[in-house]
């Protein structure tokens, strides 16, 4: 059995980002095994004129190789549209588009294995090497692979809160909208929970349909109020080598803190949709009052379904009046987020890794995450570490460039280490 270099578990647009930069490089031999039959990018929410939060320049390669033949231009240009990207004026793609590129850029790589769950993962100490077996869905073979090094993309699945498990009827989670979304409009009520952006993108989709469809609309969120996503050029330094640096730094207490109080950095909803939210609502109230309602300060605290009526009834409690209601409506919708798991295929090699005080991965500034320090790499996931730069599409690049600096033992794609103007700690030299 023949020895990668490496072997990267699932592939979304990191991961993906990582096998198009590793395919010019001849000294790495690496492979990306994938469950999905094809590659898709949050398919449930591919709504039509929905767009990226980042502009294009955050593809899967630019920020490491302006050069590269992955790049999001070059994937314009070989479609015969980069004229219309260029007089649209907007350097936000459509999230559809990004989705199509995403696909394109996998069509042209050998590297990647569809269709092949990894079930296991085992660790071999006497040659140092990890063994990954998978299971083909095509055929339900099980193959093993070798390899010195990983690297895990498998993501985030979606957060059903407690109250809503096994609930039963037909509420779904946002990730699955667009194959629901004729059967939601068909309802008498629906309400949507959530306050991040797949929930405005939904309940902006159902108010342009309220008149005639006739359904009462309703959105809960327990934020204070429906937050913009913070989008100022300082902020937008928190995005950066510098900003990691610092952050990584710091006691794992505080990480965790800020963790929590950054969420706004990068789950807050566009301004402009909440502005054209307001736009829509403005223009279809001129007849007349909207059959909408829009809750802020409000937590989900309970919920049941009634088969018989194809009704659920919510409690709610208003978190600053401190009073109890109910809600009752046909559609649910739970915008509720995605939470990450830690795989279960890593239960054979769990003492090879890291763990912090909350039971998290320990993830190094090499983003490692087994003693080592140079065997198990980690995509995404790492809030906890690398502070609001973990999700970030535009930062994709640059910890790819980290880990196949990791995988080669030298640099290949130039790393940035200080790019912005502000400093984000106690000034070098300073007196204390």
């Amino acid at each position: 059995m023949s020895t990668h270099d490496f072997i990267a578990v699932g592939l979304g647009p990191y991961n993906l980002g990582l096998a198009c930069l590793t395919a010019p490089i001849d000294e790495l031999d690496g492979i990306f095994l994938e469950a999905r039959d094809s590659f898709s990018w949050h398919p449930g929410m591919l709504l039509e004129s929905t767009r990226l939060q980042t502009p294009f320049i955050a593809d899967l390669v630019t920020f490491a190789d302006p050069t590269s033949p992955y790049s999001f231009l070059n994937y314009l240009k070989e479609s015969g549209r980069l004229y219309p990207f260029y007089i649209r004026e907007s350097f936000f793609p459509l999230r559809s588009e990004y989705d199509d590129y995403c696909r394109w850029a996998a069509g042209k790589l050998d590297s990647i294995r569809f269709g092949q769950e990894v079930t296991a993962v085992g660790y071999d100490p006497a040659d140092e090497h990890y063994t990954v077996t998978a299971t083909v869905a095509a055929t339900g073979e099980s193959v093993t692979y070798r390899a010195r090094h990983l690297v895990l993309g498998t993501g985030t699945p979606p957060y059903v809160p407690d109250t809503c498990v096994d609930l039963g009827g037909d509420m779904i989670h946002n990730s699955r909208y667009l194959e629901h979304r004729a059967a939601l409009r068909a309802k008498r009520s629906i309400t949507v929970i959530g306050s991040g952006q797949s929930a405005a993108e939904i309940y902006h989709d159902l108010l342009g349909d309220i008149d005639t469809c006739g359904y009462q609309l309703n959105w809960v969120t327990r934020s204070p109020r429906f937050f913009p996503l913070e989008y100022t050029k300082l902020t937008l330094e928190m995005t950066s080598p510098d900003y990691v640096d610092h952050f990584h730094a710091l006691p794992e207490p505080t990480r965790y803190r800020l963790e929590s109080e950054q969420k706004g950095l990068f789950k807050g909803i566009n301004a402009d949709l909440i502005n054209e939210i307001y736009d829509l609502l403005y223009a279809k109230s001129i007849p007349g009052p909207v059959r909408t309602r829009l809750l802020t300060n409000t937590e989900l605290t309970a919920a049941a379904y009634d088969g018989s009526g194809g009704t659920y009834t919510l409690g709610l409690r208003n978190v600053e009046q401190e009073r109890d209601f109910t809600l009752d409506t046909e559609g649910l919708v739970l915008a509720t987020g995605y939470h990450y798991r830690v795989p279960q295929f890593l239960e054979p090699v769990r003492e090879r890794i890291r763990w912090d005080a909350h039971g998290r991965f320990d993830v190094a500034r090499n983003y490692s995450i087994d003693h080592t320090g140079r065997g198990i790499f980690l995509q995404n996931a790492g809030t906890h570490t690398h502070s609001v730069t973990s999700p970030d599409l535009g930062m994709g690049p640059y910890r790819n460039s980290w880990i196949i600096r990791e995988l080669l033992g030298r640099e290949h794609y130039p790393i940035e280490k200080g790019i912005a103007f502000q400093e984000f700690g106690v000034p070098a030299g300073a007196a204390s």
